[in-house]
């Protein structure tokens, strides 16, 4: 009697497996549709696809296979794609009348364009209304325990030319992850994610985060980066005037990002061999007040603001050079400086952590050797700064092109020195700069064979009259002009004012008594 007992319980279990497992052939499609119309439910302006649904009641697990989300305004390509993920329930967990499961995402893809981003900022639904919270806890009854993505790929597409930019071979790890909305300030699940980034950089994050939170995912990490190339970030910064080739980053600091509070804190970083050039624009086009007005409404933006606190401990820029283009000067020129090195300390948007100081040294037009000492204050009435500079024995030929577009001459050998000094504060400037000039020769017969008569006898009469400047015993040439006077506008950004005051310097100093009409204040 006993062995029939036995027997009847195997063959019960067995047939209720046998049972279970044919219902699972048939409650796959119908679970799958249920799932993703429960989604797309309280989905806004995005659509989730589930390509196939592979249930395990044996195992407590389910498969998604070629799960998609896309964009309303731009379906293709889908935003994000999820070739498999595995979701399953832990069985002690059962046993305690818990759902606690283990959630498995393998090589996702997430795919963004410059057109999927303008639409989704300028989109009449918020990104608080979306619905994604609600979705997730709608079909995900689960305390996630452990979340794991394995070799995942992020890739922004800008416009052409530019290469997109791209996080490959993403890992992350993320532990309890409430299907419930934690208060304000909490970040429950422990992360830790690795991935490359643009090929050759290294990024690393590790700390805490509200994957529930809203309007968005809330995070409070530490964040490393090794070895980045800055020269994938080109279509970012064409945007603000700034063309980049070349150059890496590396750096460590700690981000806090809440819908009321974003906080980027940079204790150490170094920029190496960064070639960057500053691209002006005349004030009379199209770019020129457009991209000054998006500097100093980004500046203003964030200047003192609470919930967005900027700081960085140490930056060093090493082995670079940065130039100027002015293209609203005819012919259209740039200065530079080569063997760049800068060191930064204390930068901060928020007044009370005092003044960030900037020490530069390179080579001016690869001849000059510079040394620049400034301070800085984050900006409360206008820009807040204090600047000495020094710059020695610049070749002049090199300086040709500056000194056709704004004095109509060149010269044939010399040597410029400047020394200067300024302080902006409350909407004025006060400063001077003294330049040196030594050994100036205007006007060679044999180079300017090719010019018209009126440009030989232009070139004379200035080459003549720095002659009569020269101290005797050192053939030098030495003037000082005061920049003393009120800002034009004194709401532009520190940026703006610094660039603005260098230019006008740099006319009164080379070009005294040819730049007419170059005024001290910034224009």
């Amino acid at each position: 009697m006993r062995q029939r007992w036995w027997v009847w319980l195997i063959g019960g279990i067995a047939g209720l497996i046998v049972v279970t497992i044919g219902l699972s052939f048939f409650i796959d499609e119908p679970l799958r549709r249920y799932i993703e119309q429960e989604l797309n439910t309280h989905l806004k302006g995005y659509t989730v696809r589930l390509g196939k649904l592979d249930l395990h009641p044996l195992q407590f697990s389910v498969d998604l296979s070629d799960v998609s989300i896309v964009q309303g305004a731009n379906p293709e390509p889908p935003i994000v794609f999820i070739p498999k993920l595995r979701s399953g329930v832990h069985g002690r967990a059962l046993l305690s009348a818990r759902l606690v499961g283990d959630v498995l995402i393998e090589h996702p893809k997430v795919h963004i364009n410059l057109k999927q981003f303008r639409d989704e900022a300028t989109d009449d639904v918020p990104l608080q209304e979306r619905g994604w919270q609600e979705a997730v806890q709608a079909v995900n009854p689960l305390k996630v325990n452990l979340l794991r993505v394995v070799d995942g790929e992020i890739t922004y597409v800008d416009e052409a030319p530019f290469e997109p930019l791209r996080l490959t071979k993403l890992t992350l790890r993320a532990e309890n992850i409430r299907n419930i909305q934690s208060q304000a300030g909490e970040y429950p699940s422990p992360i830790q994610m690795q991935a490359n980034i643009f090929d050759s950089g290294k990024l690393w994050l590790d700390g805490h985060a509200d994957f529930l939170a809203v309007p968005h995912v809330a995070l409070k990490a530490q964040l490393g980066l090794e070895n980045v190339d800055l020269a994938y970030v080109k279509p970012l910064a064409r945007r603000y005037s700034v063309v980049l080739s070349g150059g890496t980053l590396s750096g460590a600091g700690g981000i806090e990002y809440t819908s009321s509070l974003k906080v980027a804190h940079l204790q150490t970083a170094t920029v190496r061999g960064l070639r960057m050039n500053y691209i002006y624009f005349a004030p009379t086009t199209e770019a020129g007040p457009e991209r000054a007005r998006q500097v100093t409404q980004a500046a203003q933006e964030v200047s003192n603001h609470p919930g967005i606190i900027l700081r960085a401990d140490e930056v060093s820029m090493v082995e670079s050079e940065i130039g100027f283009v002015n293209k609203a000067a005819k012919p259209n020129y740039r200065l530079f400086l080569t063997d760049l090195a800068i060191h930064l300390t204390n930068f901060s948007n928020q007044l009370v952590d005092g003044i960030m100081v900037v020490r530069v040294s390179g080579k001016f037009m690869g001849s000059g050797q510079t040394v620049i000492g400034a301070t800085f204050r984050p900006e409360t009435n206008g820009p807040d700064f204090a600047l000495a500079a020094s710059i020695e024995n610049t070749d002049m030929q090199t300086m040709n092109p500056l000194l056709r577009a704004h004095g109509n001459f060149d010269v044939v050998r010399g040597f410029f020195s400047v020394y200067t000094e300024m302080r902006v504060k409350n909407g004025t400037v006060r400063g001077y700069v003294k330049p040196l000039f030594k050994e100036m020769d205007v006007y060679d017969p044999r180079q300017d064979q090719e010019k018209n008569l009126f440009q030989k006898i232009y070139e004379a009469l200035v080459g003549g009259v720095s002659q009569l400047l020269e101290n005797t015993p050192r053939h030098e040439v030495a003037t000082k002009a005061d920049i003393s006077g009120p800002l034009e506008n004194p709401q532009a950004s520190t940026w703006q004012v610094l660039l603005n005051l260098i230019q006008n310097a740099i006319f009164r100093a080379i070009l005294p008594g040819f730049e007419h009409g170059v005024g001290h204040t910034q224009r």
